[in-house]
């Protein structure tokens, strides 16, 4: 068995020059790493790859078509890292791809860099304190906070860029970790659903505070930092999302994932750099150009941040911040650990962390996440 390598991070923008290791100097199986891959590439999503006809949630009509932009998919693809190294690749990994609720999770860093910078003092305040758009209007919305909005049980009541909140009433609940359902709506905090509406409704609530468009923020206070390409989109609904603030400018506010089109459109090596970024806790240190040292830098998102957004919602223990968790190991198995988590969306989209194994795996168009993230946890002969 060889010493495990220590941690590493790829240079700006071109992928061509992201390090790649055989996967046994870094205590990796390659046999059972070549059956991951293999396991990937066997179970593409059974979608067509024109996604404008893809009913996501079964919405009935009218709210069952796009009112965002769609792209066509790629077939399966990814990679997996470990100490920040590839060690292995399948398919066109550099295809800008939709990520649909994948998004949720970058939307979740937005969030999360405004607490730290003020803009929302904590995450239990009301949303009403910050945002006066009249969306958080009493009797019953007034009542919600960030936190609600974040662990997605919020109840917000409303319609939103022409769709109502009942159209995701009781979705997902299949993960929520045998919540019943309900038939009539309940006070903020008191239920769990997978609930785009709502979701869409925290980044218009984040814009506001922002006061400029998510994907600027994303792109200079976590994408540049970390060395992302310049390939990426993140879309809102076009003129169906877009607002005016209060200055008179008018901004397109962004989706949360792709269930009426738009979301954030990435490649899977963008993905992977965001995800190793939450692997190394926040922290990108790349080594100067003679590569014989770190230059310093200050954590991206705070060690608060870091375990806030992962604690188990109490109504939904497999769910933080719109990251998705393994509490219990009942998401993605025994093979993982508890401390696993990941940005998922729909269409097999995912970036799977493993803090324990230091692996991120990054999934597009399979039909078993869960079932890479596992093959790729026993290549590891270290454990």
């Amino acid at each position: 068995m060889t010493t495990t390598l220590a941690g590493y991070l790829p240079p700006k923008g071109a992928t061509a020059a992201w390090e790649r290791l055989p996967p046994e100097r870094l205590e990796l199986d390659p046999a059972r790493l070549r059956e991951a891959v293999s396991y990937a590439q066997a179970h593409d999503m059974p979608w067509p790859r024109d996604l404008n006809g893809v009913n996501v949630s079964n919405d009935k009509p009218p709210f069952d078509q796009k009112l965002g932009p769609m792209k066509p998919r790629g077939g399966p693809s990814g990679l997996v890292l470990k100490n920040g190294y590839v060690v292995a690749e399948w398919g066109d990994p550099e295809r800008v791809e939709v990520t649909f609720s994948a998004t949720k999770s970058y939307l979740s860093a937005v969030a999360g860099l405004a607490l730290q910078r003020g803009l929302i003092r904590d995450v239990d305040d009301r949303v009403a304190d910050y945002v006066t758009d009249g969306g958080f209007a009493p009797p019953h919305n007034n009542r919600i906070t960030w936190r609600h909005l974040l662990q997605q049980t919020s109840e917000w009541e409303g319609k939103l860029f022409g769709i109502p909140d009942t159209v995701d009433w009781n979705r997902g609940l299949q993960d929520s970790g045998d919540q019943p359902g309900r038939d009539v709506r309940k006070a903020p905090g008191e239920h769990w659903e997978y609930n785009d509406v709502r979701v869409n409704r925290l980044a218009l609530a984040l814009l506001r505070v922002w006061n400029e468009p998510l994907p600027a923020v994303l792109k200079r206070l976590v994408m540049d930092p970390i060395g992302a390409t310049t390939t990426w989109e993140w879309h809102g609904y076009g003129s169906h999302s877009t607002i005016e603030l209060a200055d008179g400018r008018s901004i397109e506010s962004v989706s949360g994932g792709a269930h009426w089109g738009g979301g954030l459109w990435i490649n899977a090596y963008d993905h992977a750099r965001f995800g190793l970024l939450f692997l190394n806790r926040a922290i990108w240190n790349p080594a100067d150009p003679s590569g014989k040292s770190r230059r310093l830098s200050t954590p991206v998102f705070s060690e608060a941040w870091l375990k806030m957004m992962r604690e188990p919602c109490p109504l939904n223990p497999n769910y933080g911040f719109m990251w998705w968790l393994n509490t219990r190991h009942k998401r993605y198995g025994k093979q993982l650990p508890e401390s696993a988590f990941a940005a998922s969306g729909a269409g097999g989209n995912s970036i799977v962390i493993d803090p324990e194994r230091r692996t991120v795996t990054v999934t597009r168009w399979c039909s078993d996440v869960p079932g890479v993230a596992q093959r790729v946890a026993e290549a590891s002969t270290a454990w």
